[in-house]
């Protein structure tokens, strides 16, 4: 054997090695946040710790991630603004009572809040949904949205679905 291919099987072995310690060194990602599992009385419990004030409790905080969980509570509650998020879609999923939704159209005045989250006092143009126990509504990034429980009860579990994930509070 010459010095010449000497050196290309000891090339080889080399580059065959640092792939095999490289790929050696690759492990799955771990869970960033511990599992959420809620009994059906755990979240019956939950929803009668919210009552009957406007409250939500965090199931899964978003920072550092690009998800948030919540279930939240509102009684009553009338004169929300109206809000659309540039970078973030929301899913409702109704436990119990009923609200009164608008969705879609063009938010009226909007004003920046912060950056990609908007406000208005109304939307025109929109449709207006009725929903109550059982059901699922998905709010798409960029749809107008607006709740009214106006003499209502209503308790649901809010997921939002960042496009990246929050900066973790200091």
């Amino acid at each position: 054997m010459n010095i010449r291919s000497s050196r290309v099987i000891m090339i080889v072995l080399l580059v065959f090695l640092s792939t095999a310690v490289v790929s050696a060194q690759r492990k799955p990602t771990e869970a960033t946040r511990p599992v959420v599992v809620m009994s059906g009385q755990s979240l019956n419990d939950l929803k009668e710790k919210l009552k009957p004030g406007n409250k939500t409790e965090e199931l899964i905080d978003s920072a550092g991630m690009e998800l948030r969980v919540a279930v939240q509570h509102e009684n009553n509650k009338t004169g929300a603004a109206a809000e659309l998020h540039d970078a973030s879609d929301d899913v409702y999923y109704v436990l119990e009572g009923g609200a009164t939704l608008v969705l879609g159209g063009q938010l009226d005045d909007p004003k920046e809040v912060e950056a990609g989250e908007w406000r208005s006092p109304r939307i025109v143009g929109g449709k207006t949904f009725e929903i109550s126990k059982g059901d699922l509504v998905v709010v798409p990034r960029g749809t107008p949205h607006q709740r009214s429980t106006a003499n209502k009860d209503f308790t649901m579990i809010l997921i939002k679905i960042y496009a990246e994930p929050l900066k973790k509070k200091p």
